[in-house]
This record gives structure tokens, sequence and C-alpha cells, in this order.
């Protein structure tokens, strides 16, 4: 006899949904200093203008929590040692936080400190991160520049805009407890690089080449925004993915209104938004003012139409 599988626990499918329930939508104000070390150009484009809500289910939403809550245990374990670390800024009493670009850039970091065993006179970004046996296994055979350009790529950027020399990477492994520990040396060639590619996409008005055009590629399946990117998902509707909407010196600009919308007026977007062309699987074929028609890939026609304040009408 087959053994059947056993059954999904209400409760723990409970316990899933409430942090779907409080997830939000995954947005972020601005292009982050976690990201800018992605390889694809286009998926940050998409992260910067709200392309893709967040759909992470319950257990992984629980996981992310895991992986903050070891950050407090880390702290713990640098001080045991004797080392002075700084989880918030005393000036403000929030986390350390850099921005670049008119706001539009930055991060929040996980601490500073002083009084490391390896060089005790010498300040360090720190930057706390958990990983599973197999990431953690690749990070102690080549290091964090080799196996996470992301991380190292973040940790230049706070460095560059602390003005810091050193960073201090702290892993653990979810599976074993390990430890790995690596210094970083700021490389202000490299800080620049990462500081001028969130300006060339903060400033695109349209997306970057995809890292490739095929669906399946690896870097591709793994990314959140898949099914705007290939498979012609349609974005959500917000000020950002609307083709009025520009990133200017503190905050966006709506041409058709001419004003700046804050932040939850971004999310709610207006009876005028048109999508950004890019943006929509088809190619135009007529426009004007308030609204754009297209020639869709399946031979379809679709009117992008705000002149009767609705988001959309099909023809």
């Amino acid at each position: 006899m087959v053994k059947l599988p056993p059954l999904p626990s209400p409760t723990v499918n409970a316990i899933y949904a409430a942090y779907e329930d409080v997830r939000g939508d995954g947005f972020r104000e601005h292009l982050g200093a976690s990201l800018i070390g992605k390889s694809c150009e286009r998926a940050l484009w998409f992260d910067f203008r709200w392309a893709t809500v967040s759909r992470h289910e319950g257990r992984i939403l629980r996981l992310f929590e895991t992986g903050q809550r070891e950050e407090e245990r880390l702290v713990r374990n640098l001080r045991a040692t004797g080392a002075t670390v700084l989880e918030v800024d005393p000036a403000t009493g929030r986390q350390f936080r850099v921005e670049a670009h008119d706001g539009h850039f930055g991060g929040s970091l996980d601490g500073i400190a002083i009084g490391l065993r390896e060089a005790p006179k010498t300040w360090h970004v720190l930057e706390f991160k958990t990983h599973s046996a197999k990431s953690f296994g690749q990070l102690v055979a080549k290091g964090v520049a080799a196996s996470k350009p992301q991380h190292a790529g973040q940790m230049q950027i706070y460095m560059h805009l602390m003005g810091l020399t050193r960073a201090f990477y702290l892993a653990v492994c979810k599976d074993t407890d390990a430890l790995y520990a690596e210094r970083v040396e700021a490389d202000p060639a490299e800080a620049g690089r990462l500081l001028a590619r969130a300006k060339r996409i903060i400033d695109a008005a349209r997306p970057p080449s995809r890292i490739s055009e095929d669906p399946a590629w690896f870097e591709c399946g793994m990314c959140d925004h898949h099914a705007v990117c290939h498979d012609g998902q349609r974005a959500p509707v917000n000020c950002r993915t609307c083709l009025h909407s520009t990133a200017i010196d503190g905050g966006w600009h709506c041409a058709r209104y001419g004003h700046m919308p804050d932040s939850n007026d971004q999310r709610i977007a207006c009876g005028k938004h048109l999508f950004i062309p890019d943006l929509v699987a088809g190619d135009i074929i007529d426009a004007g003012e308030d609204f754009v028609s297209y020639r869709m890939k399946d031979g379809s026609s679709w009117i992008n139409d705000a002149r009767d304040e609705e988001e959309a009408v099909s023809c």
C-alpha cells in the first residue's frame, strides 16, 4: 500500500498565513545598496520601478525573520569578545543609514564596530548574513567577493558612504551554526562603479537589456521579476510603472499633473496612469495624451486608456 503524505497542519498553515497577511507589497522607497551587486541591471530597474509585487509564501517570510533575529545574537557574540558594537547611530537613535543620488539610493547598516581582534584600532562596517550549508561551504572556499558579489558590493557602498576603510563580514551556517568571518578592504574604484550603476538605473526611463533572452537561464529562473520580464505578465498599477513619472531630487515627479506624489499616493496611482510601454507585451500602434494603443504579441489589440479615468479598456 502506498503511504499517504501527512496532512498539512491547520495550525502551521495559519502561522504561515499570518506572515503573508502582513507582508505588504515588498516595495522599497529607494534602490537598495543590498541589491546593487545584482548581475542583471534590468532586474534592478524593475525593483526600483515597483514592477513586481512581493509574493513570498509564509514559510519564506518566517525564514527572513530568522535571519534578522540572528543579527541580535551576532552582536552579543562580538561584544563578548570585547568589541564595541554600535547598532544604532547615537545622533539619531536609529540604524546607521547612508544615501546617495538625491535619496533614491541607499541602505541601512547592521552596525559598526571597533576593538575587533583582527584590527582593534580600526572602525569596521558590520555585515551579518545567514547561509545554507551549500552557500556557506562556497563562502568558506572562495571568500565573500567571489561567492557573494552582491554582499561584497553592499559593503563597498557602506564603507564608501560612511567614510570607513574596512568592513567585517560575519556569516552563520543555518545548518551547523558554524561561523565565518572575513575582513574586507574598501575599494574606492569598485564603490564608484556601483554608484554610477545605481545612477544609471535611477535615471533610466526604460528598462535596461535582459541579462539573457532565454527565460530558462538559471539567473532568470530565480528572479522575482521573471513573469513581468519574460512572460508578459502585466506590472502592477502604481506611479512608478507610469510613463508620466520621473525620479527627481527629493522624490518622484508626475508630468501629467505637475506634482510630487508621496509614497502612499505612488502605490495607489491615479486614473490617468499609463504603463511605461516597455512593461506592456506589445507594440505601440497609436497614442494620445491619455491613451496608448498596442498590438499584443498574440495578435490582439489592447488600449491602455485613461480618458475616462479608467485603468485599462480592452478593445
